[in-house]
C-alpha cells in the first residue's frame, strides 16, 4: 500500500497541500480545515510542517504558494494512489459488474459470498466472513467457477514480494556453476517459481524446481505479486535487468539475491 494511504498523517498532510495548490495564493486556514476535517489549528501546524521541509512557501500573511519541490511531492502521491486504485480495481474486485470466482463450498445463486484471494485467484465463500463480499449469480459446486456481483468492501490483500537470484551465463560456467542445494532451498517456499535464460531454466530443472513460466517472466512476477503471491525469479545474469524493469514500472516489491 502506498504511503499516503498507509498513514493518517501522511493522508492529511497530502490533502493539506492539494488545498493549498488548488487555493493559492490566498489560503484560508479555515476553508482547508473544512475541506480536510480538521481543525484550523491543526492545518496551521501542518502549513508550518510543509514550509520547514520545503514544500510550500510563505509570501505573506495567509498568502502561501506551492514549491517546486511540493508539487513533484504531490506529483509522485498521486500516482501512487493511482496505481494502487488501478490495482484495487483492476486485480482485485474486476469487473463491477459481474466476475468469475472459484467456489469455496457449494453455492447457490443468491447467496451472499465474502471474496478472498487465495493463490493468486478470487474465491468466494458462502460461510466466510471478511472485509469484501458479493453475491452469487450462478450455482456452483465446491471448486467449480460462480459468478459474482455486487461487490462491497475491499478485499484484505497484502502484495507479495518478488526475489530474483542470477545464476552464470554459459561462458563463465552456466547451470554447472550453481549450488543445486541452495537454489532448492531458495525458490521451496516460493508460491510461483519462473525462470529466464537457459540456464536458469536448466538450472532449476537439475534443482527438481521446474519453472511454471519461461516467457515475460517479468511481467509475469509483477502481476502474480500484485495478487500476493511471493515469487522467485531465477535469471541468467545477462536478463536480470529484463525482470527488474517491469517489477519497477508496476512498482512491484522485489530484490536481487545471492544463493549463497
Amino acid at each position: 500500500m502506498t504511503d499516503v494511504l498507509a498513514d493518517k498523517r501522511t493522508a492529511t498532510r497530502f490533502r493539506v497541500l492539494v488545498e493549498i495548490a488548488d487555493r493559492q495564493p490566498a489560503v484560508s486556514q479555515g476553508e482547508i480545515a473544512d475541506a480536510v476535517g480538521v481543525t484550523t489549528q491543526a492545518v496551521s501546524e501542518y502549513i508550518r510542517d510543509l514550509v520547514d521541509d520545503g514544500l510550500v512557501e510563505k509570501e505573506g500573511r495567509s498568502r502561501y504558494r506551492v514549491t517546486k519541490e511540493g508539487v513533484d511531492w504531490l506529483l509522485r502521491t498521486a500516482d501512487d494512489v493511482r496505481r494502487y486504485a488501478d490495482r484495487v480495481t483492476e486485480d482485485v474486485l474486476g469487473s463491477v459488474h459481474e466476475d468469475a470466482a472459484i467456489a469455496v463450498d457449494d453455492v447457490e445463486a443468491g447467496d451472499s459470498v465474502t471474496l478472498t484471494m487465495r493463490e493468486g485467484l478470487l474465491h468466494a465463500d458462502p460461510d466466510g466472513e471478511g472485509p469484501a463480499s458479493g453475491v452469487a449469480t450462478t450455482d456452483a459446486a465446491a471448486g467449480e467457477d460462480v459468478g459474482v456481483t455486487g461487490f462491497e468492501g475491499i478485499i484484505d490483500l497484502e502484495p507479495g514480494a518478488v526475489t530474483v537470484y542470477q545464476v552464470p551465463p554459459v561462458r563463465t560456467g552456466g547451470s554447472g556453476a550453481v549450488d543445486l542445494d541452495a537454489l532448492a532451498d531458495a525458490v521451496a517456499d516460493a508460491d510461483l517459481v519462473l525462470a529466464t535464460g537457459i540456464e536458469a531454466v536448466v538450472a532449476l530443472r537439475r534443482a527438481e524446481h521446474p519453472p511454471a513460466v519461461t516467457f515475460a517472466v517479468g511481467e509475469v512476477a509483477a502481476a502474480a505479486a500484485g495478487r500476493g503471491l511471493d515469487v522467485v525469479v531465477v535469471a541468467t545474469a545477462d536478463a536480470v535487468g529484463r525482470v527488474t524493469d517491469p517489477l519497477r514500472d508496476a512498482d512491484a516489491r522485489y530484490e536481487v539475491a545471492d544463493l549463497s
